[in-house]
């Protein structure tokens, strides 16, 4: 089915479907991007808009996502300066009129139900429900499958159970969700006044600001495809000198703000031991200060602690070495 003839479905909507909006988002995704858009196309929900948005590639994305438009008709956006996750997005979302927004990456793509399996999911659940997530296949750069997010056996059932609803104090603590596993609320995104435009990425300053005031809804189904590249938002943290670590930094100190009790400090406590090992390991001397502020705020001074403060006041070089000996 075209995107033409969902236009058409989306305008009358007989049967009152709510409005989703998918926000593509490309850069240098040339060779998945037409992927991505029929992926939208393909949905077995009908009432949906789609706004693809390039930011600024350097290589055919811009001649694929304007060809593939001319055919279907759907929105799209041509930053003349590469702006960043953060900011390509909200210009989506103010442009958009869905009910519930997805974010998609150029180089990932939804199964069929995605959709409607998230619509049904957050109307269900009502408005005290902000995000539904899902479990996510996993691809390498040659589409060699590599597993799903989270753990299943051979028959792919669940290994461990997956929390949901109130799990504020899990975003705080853990890498829990996949991005392009989750569908937010619009109201949510609203209330957030969209992605933080002063970050480097978006996603965990997203989940932690809104899990504390709104429920996560989880589906026990693998409905989103996601590639996993070497030039990936993700993979880029653990570079050295990289600039994801300032804003992990920014959104700690955002945590520490948000918390209420003794447990959700416990959570951040664990969270930062991680990044701020990560950040020495990779040279980010500003954002190690931040986390060790954040462990004095917190009275943890053990050993580690004395041993951290040591290390950011010597700044020594190549200290990559210090992720084997820990």
């Amino acid at each position: 089915m075209s995107l033409k003839f969902r236009i058409i479905i989306r305008k009358s909507n007989p049967l009152n479907k709510p409005l989703v909006s998918i926000i593509c988002l490309c850069y240098n995704h040339g060779k998945y991007v037409k992927r991505a858009i029929e992926s939208v196309l393909q949905q077995s929900y009908a009432n949906i808009e789609l706004i693809a948005i390039d930011d600024a590639s350097q290589d055919e994305s811009r001649k694929i996502i304007s060809g593939i438009s001319r055919v279907y008709g759907f929105k799209t956006i041509f930053n003349s300066e590469n702006l960043g996750n953060c900011k390509s997005f909200n210009r989506g979302l103010w442009e958009s009129k869905g009910k519930y927004i997805i974010d998609l990456a150029a180089d990932d793509s939804l199964k069929p139900d995605r959709i409607k399996v998230g619509v049904e999911a957050l109307e269900k659940k009502g408005d005290s429900y902000g995000v539904h997530f899902c479990d996510v296949e996993l691809y390498d750069e040659q589409g060699v499958r590599l597993g799903t997010h989270y753990k299943r056996d051979a028959g792919l059932k669940l290994l461990e159970p997956v929390p949901s609803g109130d799990i504020y104090t899990q975003l705080v603590e853990k890498y829990l969700i996949s991005p392009p596993a989750m569908m937010m609320r619009r109201s949510v995104l609203e209330e957030l006044d969209g992605y933080d435009e002063e970050l480097s990425y978006e996603d965990f300053d997203f989940w932690v600001r809104s899990a504390r005031h709104y429920k996560y809804a989880f589906s026990d189904q693998i409905l989103v495809n996601k590639m996993m590249l070497k030039s990936s938002l993700s993979s880029i943290q653990y570079r050295w000198k990289n600039r994801h670590s300032m804003s992990t930094a920014r959104v700690c100190m955002k945590i520490s703000e948000m918390n209420n009790t003794a447990e959700e400090d416990k959570a951040l406590l664990i969270r930062i031991n991680y990044e701020l090992k990560w950040s020495l390991i990779t040279e980010n001397w500003e954002s190690s200060k931040i986390f060790i502020g954040l462990k004095e705020k917190l009275n943890s001074r053990s050993l580690r602690f004395l041993a951290e403060k040591a290390i950011l006041s010597v700044k020594p070089p190549w200290f990559w070495f210090w992720k084997w000996v820990t």
